[in-house]
């Protein structure tokens, strides 16, 4: 029915500025609702399921898979000093690696920077781009893992910056981040100097 003039069009609290991890709302598809307003498609998901990520990780457990990802184990850690990032490349700087501690059959951090490196082989499909994020845990610990965008087409087991505010004790195996993939376009696939990393 036609909205009455001067009126102001009513929106759903649903609707209303949505933005979220599954994207705008589609576009308009002309048809009207009882109330005379415009209908809008459903948003289209941006993030994939858990079932989905799992499927291009190895190896996986069933407890990794989460709803909307897999979560990555702390395989190595290292300390690292002396890299140089220039204007036309990089040279990474020597690392030296943390040795788990025997008594307590974990790494013992205290603060500082670290790389750590996941011990899962991901493979990032065509038309996705991958996410890391540290797990709560980690957050609550006082700990921050950073990552780089994860480019389609990459495979190999990759690496995280591991940044300790507070002391902490990481077993070897533990369930430090969490992988999401979403859905992307993009201009050819990764064929950097990371590709095939540590296989």
């Amino acid at each position: 029915m036609p909205r009455l003039s001067g009126a102001k069009p009513r929106y759903s609290g649903l609707y209303r500025g949505v933005f979220s991890v599954c994207g705008p709302l589609g576009p308009t598809d002309r048809s009207r609702n009882r109330h005379g307003f415009l209908r809008r498609r459903r948003p289209v998901c941006m993030f994939r399921a858990g079932s989905f990520v799992a499927a291009h990780t190895t190896p996986i457990e069933a407890e990794q898979v989460q709803p909307n990802g897999v979560d990555l184990t702390a395989d190595e850690i290292f300390e690292t000093r002396g890299g140089r990032i220039s204007r036309d490349g990089k040279r990474i700087g020597d690392r030296e690696a943390v040795a788990p501690d025997d008594d307590v059959g974990a790494y013992v951090l205290p603060t500082g920077g670290y790389i750590l490196r996941y011990g899962e082989t991901i493979r990032i499909p065509e038309d996705h781009v991958g996410f890391v994020y540290p797990r709560s845990s980690l957050l609550r610990n006082g700990c921050m893992l950073h990552t780089a965008v994860w480019d389609a087409g990459y495979e190999g087991r990759g690496e995280g910056l591991l940044v300790v505010h507070r002391d902490i004790e990481i077993e070897p195996g533990a369930r430090v981040a969490q992988l999401v993939l979403a859905e992307a376009t993009h201009d050819g696939t990764y064929d950097g100097s990371y590709q095939g990393e540590h296989l």
